[in-house]
């Protein structure tokens, strides 16, 4: 559906929200994984009271969203190490410079195209594998349910199915990487987080503003012609809007540059904006808030190993591949 223009995205989106951020059918779906959230945080946090250094996202921003989406959509967490080495792959070859011409970059296209056809029949086989024997989750209801609207093709599923285990945990590790990151970059901000917990939900908004972990999103294109600042941008031409541009937008954001945990109309762009508004924004903020909460409450004296950290390589996501951070310990 985010390739997709009306009606045909507004018809598939409206197929597919009930079952994933709930209404009508079940408002509290979200806000009712809360508890199960805790609970694989503070696992995750437990795991650590032995070290002395931690990966904030090996160990940490990881592991919860993927953990968080398998449940959500009904696959089986054991199946983590595949798919996921069919994203690194995938993500490898999404290239939009002047590397796109050389020999290397055309065999990581070829392996990227393997990676999400093999990541394809593997969405049809849970599909088949549901429509024989119905079980718990998102994809279990979707091809099983009819609805209004009848219910959706095996086709519309499967490449819906992709997009959300794909985006499910790989923007929301690049979020909690990055407030990590961010936080221990100004101390600050942090202690004023571990004084007052509450501004954890305005905090997360500001944080999602200061790092975007998405940097655009390449399927845009102009309608009719546009004409800004003196240019032309004719119509059907492809449009790349920068996110993390708009979000540091000093004509929107006073001193935008500054972390402030408590900015006042902070109307960023860090889940896009309009019809295409991030599908799963609801889910991505009660993990954040959760993880990133428990993190400045329960680590001892964190301290970042290197800074800056490496970075992946990819023009469309970003975000940090380690963030290497030595503590004191982990408190009950």
């Amino acid at each position: 559906m985010i390739t997709c223009d009306p009606p045909e995205h507004d018809r598939d989106r409206r197929m597919m929200t009930p079952h994933f951020v709930g209404p009508p059918h079940s408002p509290d779906l979200i806000s009712g994984l809360e508890p199960e959230i805790r609970r694989i945080v503070g696992g995750l946090l437990d795991n650590m009271r032995d070290r002395t250094r931690i990966d904030a996202v090996d160990d940490f921003a990881y592991p919860l969203p993927v953990t968080v989406i398998c449940k959500v959509l009904g696959v089986p967490l054991e199946d983590e190490p595949r798919f996921h080495q069919w994203i690194e792959t995938a993500l490898d070859a999404w290239e939009f410079g002047p590397e796109t011409a050389t020999e290397d970059f055309r065999g990581k296209l070829a392996a990227g195209n393997r990676a999400v056809q093999d990541f394809g029949r593997f969405a049809a086989e849970l599909y088949d594998r549901y429509a024989e024997r119905p079980g718990p989750g998102m994809l279990s209801a979707m091809v099983n349910e009819d609805g209004p609207e009848g219910r959706m093709s095996k086709g519309l599923i499967t490449s819906n199915a992709l997009l959300l285990i794909f985006a499910g945990h790989e923007t929301t590790v690049n979020l909690i990487a990055h407030s990590v990151l961010t936080l221990l970059r100004h101390p600050d901000a942090l202690e004023q987080l571990r004084r007052r917990p509450e501004l954890i939900v305005p905090g997360v908004e500001e944080l999602l503003r200061f790092e975007s972990s998405v940097q655009f999103w390449p399927t845009r294109s102009a309608a009719e012609d546009i004409d800004i600042a003196g240019t032309t941008i004719p119509k059907g031409a492809p449009i790349f809007l920068a996110y993390g541009s708009a979000n540091r937008d000093p004509e929107r954001f006073t001193e935008p540059d500054e972390l402030d945990l408590e900015r006042r109309d902070n109307q960023h762009l860090g889940f896009s904006q309009g019809i295409h508004f991030c599908f799963g924004a609801p889910l991505a903020r009660l993990e954040v808030q959760n993880a990133v909460g428990e993190f400045v409450r329960r680590v001892e004296n964190p301290r970042l190993v290197e800074d800056p950290p490496p970075y992946r390589r990819n023009q469309i996501f970003r975000g940090p591949r380690h963030v290497l951070v030595d503590i004191d310990g982990i408190r009950n």
